[in-house]
């Protein structure tokens, strides 16, 4: 009988890749971050080829079934095209929208309607639920290579690092759309999420324990209410400083971007200066492995995370 990590090692070592629009503008460091960790540990990434919006959040406010439609034609290319088993998006709000398709597919008959009329005269064929494993990038790491595999092949150890994980709200909620979390061992958990926690802990760092890691960051406020954003931010940046962190691991571009954006907005506005840095989880893993910084996108952030690493002497 095979041992079910081996199988789910085998299904990841080649996934669909759907970056999504934030990693082809704001989040780019993201995007080179993770195909370079993909590329060191071996494992394969495919694009999928011409890929639309998820929907995001604008036009989930305006019509939650055109939403769905437009994810599931990213899951209907990897699934009718491609042929791939797992479509791989290291964005929460891609993650979010492509599971919520899925759950919508499986249980409302609306939604389904409406993305046959849509596929249709688009001229593809409709997405059903359950031709593909809809995964994040934390998944892909976790359960493609693993704790072990991790850090047998760690080059440059993050240890002395100390670093508050934040995942945001959208990792985990509503929980009903993650039905392979909160399964015990071997899953992540909706209430206390610690796959990156296992993953630079593996890397050498120090996890340290921060409340507010699903907190919400006021990502979908920053446009209406700066106000409110940055006050939001400010609370998940004192309370990583309060729980020691050098640096804010991320692995969500909107949230990455209002970190940074409101931690300099914080300063200016509210006369409220905050030291902690921010980086994505695959920069951070990457360092690790032995990457050069700059091909992780390190000079892209606005917040400078080599003053943290050098500090540390791991850069």
């Amino acid at each position: 009988m095979s041992d079910p990590k081996d199988d789910l090692k085998a299904r990841y070592r080649k996934v669909a890749y759907y970056p999504g629009c934030a990693l082809e503008g704001t989040a780019h460091a993201y995007d080179v971050s993770t195909r370079a960790v993909g590329e060191a540990l071996g494992l394969a990434l495919e694009e999928v080829p011409d890929w639309n919006c998820c929907g995001a959040m604008e036009v989930k406010n305006v019509d939650p079934k055109l939403q769905t439609y437009l994810s599931s034609r990213v899951l209907s290319i990897a699934a009718h095209e491609m042929k791939a088993d797992v479509v791989m998006s290291p964005c929460n709000g891609c993650y979010h929208n492509l599971k919520k398709a899925e759950y919508d597919l499986a249980h409302d008959e609306a939604s389904r309607a409406t993305v046959s009329r849509l596929s249709g005269k688009s001229g593809h064929a409709p997405y059903e639920a359950g031709e593909v494993e809809s995964i994040h990038a934390l998944d892909w790491i976790k359960h493609g290579i693993g704790e072990e595999g991790l850090r047998s092949r760690v080059k440059k150890s993050l240890s002395g690092l100390k670093i508050a994980n934040y995942y945001g709200c959208m990792y985990t909620r509503p929980r009903h759309i993650f039905p392979e979390k909160d399964k015990g061992p071997g899953s992540d958990s909706t209430l206390k999420p610690h796959f990156m926690d296992d993953l630079l802990d593996a890397a050498g760092a120090q996890s340290v324990e921060f409340a507010l890691k699903t907190a919400c960051c006021g990502g979908a406020h920053t446009l209406s209410d700066s106000d409110t954003s940055t006050k939001l931010v400010l609370n998940i940046l004192r309370a990583a400083e309060a729980s020691g962190a050098d640096v804010i691991a991320t692995e969500c571009p909107t949230c990455h971007s209002g970190l940074e954006m409101h931690q300099v907005r914080a300063e200016k506005v509210f006369g409220e200066k905050t030291n902690v840095k921010i980086l994505y989880f695959t920069q951070l893993l990457g360092i690790a492995l032995g990457v050069g910084p700059r091909k992780l996108g390190v000079h892209e952030n606005v917040s400078d995370g080599m003053a943290a690493l050098a500090e540390k002497g791991i850069a």
